[in-house]
């Protein structure tokens, strides 16, 4: 039997959560859940000074919101440090590793040197092979030996086989002078021992791979597949960046944009499967696989982003919708829904979700059934209730008294009373608008009606009709 697939999102908690990295994480996601396997959280905390609680909190509200669930705790790891300093000792011990007493001075030098001799500046540190009799008794950090000849090659899913001359890899520093780990002996540790098999990341990391790879084999341990994805860009094929608009999760989710259109939006962003655009959760997870990922970067469109969520809402079922739409009310602060008006959306809800793209849309939509009488129709909606329309209002009410409350019926009458006034059907809707949502635009007057109910849609048109 084949081994269980791994994968894991890392982010580290230093600012607000990128979009980026959602997608990132999606594509994790996607990759494990379709294969049975698992997917794993790791803070990056190790720096210290830039990290927050604050950040980390948002790294989780976030994944909980687009609704990547995670297998386990979610992994710390600066807690590991100590963890990450033993499989650097054992480096050292094994041959792999070396200390090294240059200072930052004398590096600093030799790089001035080297730049001015037109050479390379890359560190060539004079204790890789230094007997340890001649070790000074100062700190020292330790590097890991690359390998100097040859070369390394990256067989990536994504960008193809990556070809790197090792005498362009540095002996980088796996722990520091003070004894604490650098960022890539501890991502190459963690990795190894939550069992990750595959390591999908952004492509700013590629070159990262063929330093990190080194690790992997001082150590003994299998290699990772490794899928780097390309970046997203803005639509003007720039790096996203705030001019373009928003590139945190939660300004989305604050925006009212639906967990499941984001998730196949960010699907969609840099992979395909055929010209399929709109797909559920299920297909994305059957689908999914790191052949269909494009090598260039993805372009963010916002208009498509709203033509996805739309979808999604119009094909949500109602109590799942509205259940969401309460948690968007609760993650911007507003006002509760009562149970009045919970019990009105619920049925109201069939004739809303059709062309609303965000959840501030869908509340427009639905501003008819949340208000209660006096209506205050805007400036559009008050300029379509003349005399002529008020008395076209006047002699509907008592005829609403008896009438049978379907849709069918309730067309019939209106229908009946625009033929009688000479005029066409599509004349008294604005002045029904007006009456029952206050707006020029709403859903349709006799889905309001219905929602309404027989009693209210009467008060709403004796109050207008004056």
């Amino acid at each position: 039997m084949s081994e269980q697939v791994v994968t894991r999102i890392a982010p580290s908690p230093t600012g607000e959560m990128h979009i980026g990295t959602a997608r990132t994480a999606l594509f994790n996601w996607l990759f494990a859940r379709g294969r049975g396997g698992k997917f794993l959280l790791r803070i990056e905390d190790t720096d210290r000074a830039r990290s927050t609680p604050e950040a980390t909190d948002a790294i989780l509200r976030g994944m909980d919101w687009l609704g990547l669930d995670y297998d386990e705790e979610p992994y710390s790891q600066y807690a590991r440090a100590d963890r990450h300093a033993e499989v650097a000792r054992e480096m050292l011990d094994n041959g792999h590793a070396y200390k090294c007493f240059a200072t930052q001075e004398e590096i600093q030098a030799f790089r001035d040197e080297a730049h001015a001799a037109g050479k390379s500046t890359l560190f060539r540190s004079p204790w890789r092979d230094a007997d340890p009799a001649t070790h000074p008794d100062t700190p020292y950090v330790i590097r890991v030996k690359a390998p100097l000849e040859g070369e390394t090659v990256i067989d990536d899913k994504v960008q193809g086989k990556v070809t790197i001359r090792n005498d362009q890899l540095d002996d980088m520093v796996i722990l520091r002078s003070d004894g604490s780990p650098t960022y890539m002996l501890a991502v190459v540790v963690d990795d190894h021992d939550m069992g990750v098999t595959h390591v999908i990341r952004g492509d700013d990391h590629l070159n990262n791979a063929a330093r990190q790879m080194t690790i992997y084999r001082a150590m003994g341990w299998p290699l990772p597949v490794y899928a780097h994805i390309p970046l997203i860009f803005g639509p003007d094929g720039k790096k996203l960046s705030k001019r373009h608009g928003a590139t945190g999760v939660a300004e989305y989710q604050l925006m009212g944009y639906p967990a499941a259109g984001m998730r196949n939006y960010l699907a969609r962003l840099g992979w395909a499967h055929g010209d399929d655009e709109f797909f559920t959760d299920d297909q994305a997870k059957a689908w999914f696989d790191l052949d269909g990922i494009n090598k260039a970067p993805a372009r963010f469109d916002f208009k498509k982003l709203a033509n996805i969520c739309g979808q999604h809402i119009a094909a949500s079922d109602d109590a799942a919708l509205l259940h969401e739409l309460e948690a968007f009310l609760a993650a911007t602060g507003a006002e509760p829904l009562t149970n009045d008006q919970r019990d009105a959306m619920s049925q109201a809800m069939p004739s809303l979700k059709d062309r609303a793209k965000t959840f501030p849309e869908l509340l427009e939509k639905a501003q008819f059934c949340l208000t209660s009488r006096p209506i205050a129709p805007d400036e559009k909606a008050a300029a379509a209730l003349d005399d002529v329309s008020r008395g076209i209002l006047k002699e509907l009410t008592p005829q609403l008294q008896t009438a049978s409350w379907s849709r069918d019926a309730l067309e019939a009458l209106v229908a009946d009373l625009a033929e009688a006034h000479e005029t066409k059907l599509g004349k008294l809707a604005g002045p029904l608008r007006a009456a029952l949502a206050g707006r020029s635009v709403s859903p349709s007057v006799f889905d309001m009606m219905l929602v309404l109910g027989r009693d209210e849609t009467i008060a709403r048109l004796q109050d207008a009709a004056g």
